[in-house]
């Protein structure tokens, strides 16, 4: 096999890759803000997810979910970077502490700018205020539009836990919610569900 037989599958791998996962971009980075709360981080988790997809390509089955298959890679960098980091904690000392930490202006909630534009104060809090299983599920499915199936891939579960968490993240989500979609004339009355 020649070196411009080599080339041409090379750039028609990249060609592929390049219509099919980065249209994905900004779901894969809201994602990465959501885990790791911190933009710098979420960028490297991005740029590890796709280099890692880039490098497995050949692994994805074409006509299947690529979002699904970025977001997996991705909770599955986030899972590993954070054993690593348990089993490896970082050292700082005191005074490096004191010298940068106490002039630092404290950073923005991530899920206020990711959602910022989508949701208001009231809506984000009652998100914000679901346990983590639920709200990661609801955000899943309900912001980025993935299936059941998708979801169950990600988060490593059944279908049915997924659907089960999804009901009752849904289910506190509404009664958080209720007297806002009364006051906004979303709801007629305040009945029972």
């Amino acid at each position: 096999m020649g070196i411009s037989m080599l080339t041409t599958e090379a750039e028609s791998k990249a060609e592929r890759f390049e219509s099919i996962a980065l249209e994905h971009m900004d779901s894969i980075y809201r994602f990465a803000l959501y885990m790791t709360g911190n933009e710098s981080d979420a960028h490297d988790f991005v740029q590890d997810t796709y280099l890692k997809a880039y490098r497995f390509f050949d692994k994805f089955e074409a006509g299947t979910n690529c979002k699904a298959w970025l977001l997996t890679i991705l909770k599955n960098t986030f899972i590993n970077s954070v054993r690593r980091d348990k089993r490896h904690p970082q050292m700082v000392h005191l005074s490096e502490m004191e010298e940068y930490g106490v002039d630092l202006p404290v950073e923005d909630d991530p899920e206020d700018w990711i959602f910022g534009d989508l949701f208001n104060d009231d809506v984000s809090a009652a998100i914000d205020s679901l346990p983590v299983v639920y709200r990661t599920v609801v955000l899943l499915a309900d912001v980025e539009g993935l299936s059941y199936k998708e979801i169950s891939e990600i988060m490593g579960c059944p279908i049915g836990t997924v659907m089960s968490r999804l009901c009752r993240g849904r289910r506190l989500l509404r009664k958080k919610l209720r007297s806002y979609a009364a006051q906004y004339g979303y709801l007629e009355s305040q009945g029972n569900d």
